[in-house]
């Protein structure tokens, strides 16, 4: 075979290599890795996105998207609006995950620790207010 016949087979066994390597990334199942999470994990932790209200007192947390790594972009708002220090989502098997920190309005660090419900459509968990250091069971229903 020539020269330029053996470089032919080569760069096509190579473009089948990747094309391969890409199938099998695609199909693989989704793992949790020190970086970003998997796109199949991104899928259901996308079902967090939308407003969800407090029912004992109105209190609402409205989650815009979800970024790299389950950052979440999200607004509290008693009834004014109030940035979160920290917002993070995190996908453990089917438990999903979303964490909330406020420092702003008086708030010195109160944090929610919520798990989705998906059988209510709920996200239950902790509120802990950090000024008066007591610990709260809460809900929050899709609005």
């Amino acid at each position: 075979m020539s020269k330029s016949g053996v470089l032919r087979l080569l760069g096509l066994a190579l473009g089948l290599a990747s094309i391969g390597a890409a199938t099998a990334q695609s199909a693989a199942p989704a793992t949790k890795g020190a970086g970003a999470p998997a796109v199949a994990e991104n899928i259901g932790i996308a079902v967090l996105k939308g407003a969800w209200v407090r029912p004992d007192g109105g209190y609402t947390i409205v989650i815009k998207s979800i970024g790299p790594g389950g950052k979440l972009e999200a607004m509290y708002f008693n009834p004014n609006p109030l940035p979160f220090a920290k917002a993070q989502a995190s996908q453990e098997g089917a438990t999903l995950r979303a964490s909330f920190e406020l420092r702003a309005g008086g708030y010195g660090g109160s944090t929610y620790e919520l798990t989705y419900d998906p059988a209510s459509d709920r996200l239950k968990g902790i509120y802990y207010q950090a000024v008066a250091k007591q610990k709260f069971d809460v809900y929050f229903a899709r609005r």
